[in-house]
C-alpha cells in the first residue's frame, strides 16, 4: 500500500498546485470550485503521503503524535471539502454519492479515533486509524480502476460508479474483518460459529 499511497498522494499534491494538468472530469470540478477543490486535493494528497509515516512511527511517540495530529487536520480538511467536491462533480449520482459517503466515513473514523486515543484506548485507536487509512485508499483504487477502464475501452460511467464505492468499502471491510479488536467496544470480537 505504501508503494501506491505515496505516488498517488504526490500526484494529488502536484495537481493541486497546478504543476500537472488535471483529467477533464477533475478540471471541471476545479473550474466550479477553484479554492475548495485545490484545498481538497492538497489536504487529501498530503494526508495520503503522511499516513505511511504515521503508521511506521507508531512505536515512537515523539514522531507519531505530531505526524498523527498533522495528518488528522489534513484528513478533516480533505473530508469536509469532499462534500462540495462530490456535489460539483460531473460524475453520475451513484459516483457522487460514493464520494460523499467516503468523505463522511473518513471524517467519522478520524473523529472516533481521536476520541479513542484521548480515552487511552490504544488498540481501538489503532484499528480506527487503520480503518481511516483503508477508506483513504479509495483514492488509489479509483485511479487504478479508471486507468484500466480507459485503457481497455470499457464503459467508464458504471465502472467509475462501482469504483467510487468498492474502492473504499472493500479495504475498510478487510481491516474491520481482520482487526483483533472491535471499533465499537475496543475489545476482541466474540468468536462465532464461523470462526474456528
Amino acid at each position: 500500500m505504501i508503494s501506491l499511497a505515496i505516488p498517488t498522494g504526490v500526484v494529488a499534491l502536484v495537481q493541486g498546485v497546478g504543476a500537472m494538468p488535471l483529467p477533464f472530469n477533475l478540471h471541471v470540478v476545479d473550474a466550479r470550485l477553484p479554492g475548495i477543490f485545490k484545498l481538497h486535493m492538497l489536504a487529501s494528497g498530503a494526508a495520503l503521503v503522511l499516513m505511511p509515516a504515521v503508521i511506521a512511527t507508531r512505536r515512537w511517540r515523539s514522531w507519531h503524535r505530531p505526524l498523527g495530529r498533522l495528518t488528522a487536520i489534513l484528513v478533516v480538511a480533505g473530508a469536509l471539502t469532499a462534500f462540495p467536491v462530490a456535489y460539483a462533480s460531473v460524475s453520475g449520482p451513484v459516483a457522487r454519492l460514493g464520494f460523499a459517503a467516503q468523505g463522511a466515513t473518513w471524517l467519522g473514523l478520524i473523529v472516533w479515533g481521536v476520541v479513542a486515543i484521548r480515552r487511552k484506548e490504544r488498540a481501538r485507536h489503532a484499528t480506527l486509524m487503520l480503518a481511516m487509512a483503508a477508506v483513504a485508499s479509495g483514492a488509489i483504487w479509483v485511479r487504478l480502476t479508471t486507468a484500466v477502464a480507459t485503457s481497455w475501452g470499457l464503459p467508464f460511467d458504471p465502472i467509475y460508479a462501482c469504483a467510487t464505492w468498492l474502492g473504499w468499502l472493500v479495504p475498510l471491510g478487510l481491516v474491520l474483518a481482520l482487526s483483533p479488536v472491535s471499533i465499537l467496544s475496543g475489545r476482541r470480537p466474540p468468536r462465532t460459529a464461523f470462526a474456528t
